[in-house]
């Protein structure tokens, strides 16, 4: 069996599936029942000054038979004393010594940063996670995503954390922000060990149109929370992605955001992660979907020749590019394969209302068909088409030819103006593309 065993920034796991710092992770007993069932590690849930939550806490999105495609939370960090999370860091360390337990911080001044720290290290903990992701709550105190939004302060609070850390720091970051890559820089500026992300994203996730109060509801009132699961996914790859491309400043990552089953960890790992964090999918799912992780991971790199997860880390970043560096020569088509279409025409609707007009109907037949001439190879037809492999995308270039916006524009092969055959073959005028990409 393939080595799933991994070391983020110094910390090591025996696989790469981590609990993220969440409600899952807000005990010991949930802690060591997780471990007990595979998990590698854990993000406690966020320890400080102990808060008063609201009830309730969740809303989610729901998408026809699919529950919780978007997960809501106006929860904030712990409430529970912090000795007695202490205490439990130091239990489960002695169950399970060879489990990564991480212990995400969020306090105020450098002095509660330097006591906190200590005392988490003494208690065990083999890593920090300094949270500046918070959308809620806590950044109206000025922490929380407070803090990730502004790099300069990002970077001074964990260079604080790096003058008494005697165990690796990761720094959680805010995907509430323009430029996800300026607070990793900063981090890397600020001497951090790794970097997570994302956290939550700043949203509401619908209305009471009777009560007139978006969810959750407190007594009668609501405001913005923080938004995960599968539909967070990806955004959190994008940017994970971008961090991972980094020229100068890299820093391993642990990837956060919509995991639910193995694939979603090889896109993750490929992508240029060293583990992941999940949440949402074990507060759907229970505990026990690390099996499934463990399980098709195991399969994965069976079939891909790989010995260790480190081999899949960043596999996937060289065929990532900018677009203007992608091949304008590359030629699909849609094919609809008769024997295997159940007549819906929604391709069809799809395709004239709302793309090419490239599929025809015919008067024989319900069954939709192609119009060649007309295909750009969007690949709508066969992302609406409720048929498995009803509708294919087919090459029609020859495979030798290859060129990119951006080389034709600086050899200046690119014409200002066009012949559009929908506006009566009328010339219409194109901007320069050269003033674009020659600007500093």
């Amino acid at each position: 069996m393939a080595d799933l065993s991994v070391n983020l920034g110094g910390i090591s796991s025996p696989n790469p599936f981590w609990l993220a710092s969440a409600p899952p992770t807000n005990s010991g007993y949930q802690v060591m029942k997780a471990f007990d069932q595979g998990w590698g590690g854990a993000v406690w849930k966020t320890l400080g000054v102990p808060v008063v939550n609201v009830s309730s806490r969740y809303g989610a999105v729901n998408y026809r038979d699919i529950r919780m495609m978007g997960f809501n939370n106006i929860e904030l960090i712990t409430d529970r004393p912090l000795k007695d999370n202490l205490k439990e860091i130091e239990e489960v360390k002695k169950y399970f010594p060879e489990h990564a337990v991480i212990a995400s911080l969020m306090v105020e001044s450098r002095e509660e940063w330097h006591q906190i720290v200590k005392d988490v290290e003494n208690a065990g903990a083999d890593g920090l996670e300094l949270n500046f992701g918070c959308p809620h709550g806590m950044c109206e105190r000025g922490m929380g995503s407070a803090v990730g939004q502004e790099p300069n302060v990002l970077e001074t609070i964990t260079s604080w954390v790096k003058e008494v850390a005697h165990t690796p720091v990761i720094v959680k970051l805010t995907p509430n922000i323009t430029d996800i890559t300026e607070p990793a820089l900063a981090a890397h500026k600020g001497k951090a060990d790794a970097i997570s992300l994302i956290n939550t994203i700043q949203s509401l996730v619908g209305v009471d149109i009777d009560q007139m109060v978006p969810y959750p509801i407190v007594d009668g009132k609501s405001t913005n929370g923080g938004y995960c699961g599968p539909a967070v996914k990806p955004i959190a790859q994008n940017m994970v992605k971008n961090c991972a491309q980094l020229e100068y400043g890299r820093l391993p990552i642990s990837g956060i955001g919509g995991i639910e089953n193995w694939r979603d960890v090889v896109e993750y790992l490929l992508l240029g992660a060293t583990n992941v964090q999940v949440c949402t999918a074990v507060m759907h799912y229970g505990f026990g979907i690390v099996r499934d992780l463990e399980s098709g991971l195991q399969q994965y790199m069976k079939d891909k020749g790989f010995q260790t997860v480190n081999e899949m880390v960043g596999k996937a970043l060289g065929n990532v590019t900018s677009w203007e560096n992608l091949n304008l020569k590359y030629k699909i088509v849609a094919e609809i394969h008769q024997e295997k279409c159940i007549e819906c025409q929604l391709c069809y609707t799809a395709c004239e209302d709302g793309a090419h007009q490239a599929i025809g109907l015919s008067e024989k037949s319900r069954i939709p068909y192609i119009i060649e001439e007309n295909c750009v190879g969007c690949n709508l037809c066969s992302l609406v088409c409720p048929v498995e492999e009803c509708i294919t995308m087919e090459r029609r270039d020859n495979g030798q030819e290859q060129i990119t916006w951006k080389e034709r524009t600086e050899n200046g092969t690119i014409p200002t103006t066009f012949n559009d055959p929908l506006a009566g073959g009328r010339d219409h005028w194109v901007p320069d593309p050269k003033d674009a990409f020659n600007k500093e």
